[in-house]
């Protein structure tokens, strides 16, 4: 598959933030070379927020996020399946991702990678290999939850996308307390993907499938 020509990409995020954290920088960079890009979050962790937060907080938030990345409106899909229950959920989740499929019919689709050792990513990353089988599919890395990560492919990326990245986890003023949500840390883990291949930045993937 060559991404010299427009394309159908879809992003499947557990939770709302994953996408962003996953493959904010290449969001980014497939918006502005003109693909359809899709964003799909299964839960926008309603039940999760802090009591007297607005249930909406980071269907909001999400909706910022995306728009800062150069997502349309019109392609950010929102389901609120009840945080780390995904796996009761598995055959509903399954539908929806099928229904997407036969919406959009992508010809890239991003997952978490296979061994994110969350229990709700670990449903998102198998029923979207079930879903999209025939489609080429690449996984995401979240170091916190990955035991292992096979860095075999790579998305070489300008200043301007991660600058991107790190603008679009700004809008999680809910999230703010994570981790992971900081910018030094986003800046290192691509300067350091960028290392491997030879550039300033990059993100990195696990091939999952890859068909041409």
């Amino acid at each position: 598959m060559h991404l010299n020509t427009k394309k159908t990409i879809l992003v499947l995020a557990p939770h709302t933030d994953d996408g962003e954290l996953g493959c904010g920088g290449s969001i980014a960079k497939f918006c502005k070379e003109g693909h359809d890009v899709y964003y799909a979050a299964f839960s926008i962790c309603s039940k999760s927020l802090p009591a007297g937060m607005d249930p909406q907080t980071l269907a909001i938030e999400v909706a910022r996020a995306t728009k800062e990345l150069g997502l349309k409106k019109e392609n950010l899909i929102l389901f609120d399946f009840d945080v780390r229950r995904f796996k009761e959920f598995r055959q509903d989740i399954l539908e929806e991702l099928i229904k997407i499929k036969n919406k959009i019919n992508p010809d890239l689709v991003f997952v978490p990678s296979p061994t994110d050792i969350h229990q709700d990513h670990q449903v998102i990353s198998e029923e979207g290999l079930r879903a999209f089988k025939n489609c080429s599919i690449l996984g995401y890395e979240m170091p916190w939850n990955n035991v292992t990560f096979n860095t075999r492919s790579f998305i070489k990326l300008e200043d301007e996308f991660i600058q991107k990245k790190i603008e679009s986890l700004h809008q999680y003023k809910s999230q703010e307390h994570r981790t992971y949500i900081n910018d030094d840390f986003i800046r290192s883990l691509a300067t350091i993907r960028g290392v491997q291949i030879g550039c300033k930045y990059a993100e990195a993937f696990e091939v999952i499938r890859w068909i041409i």
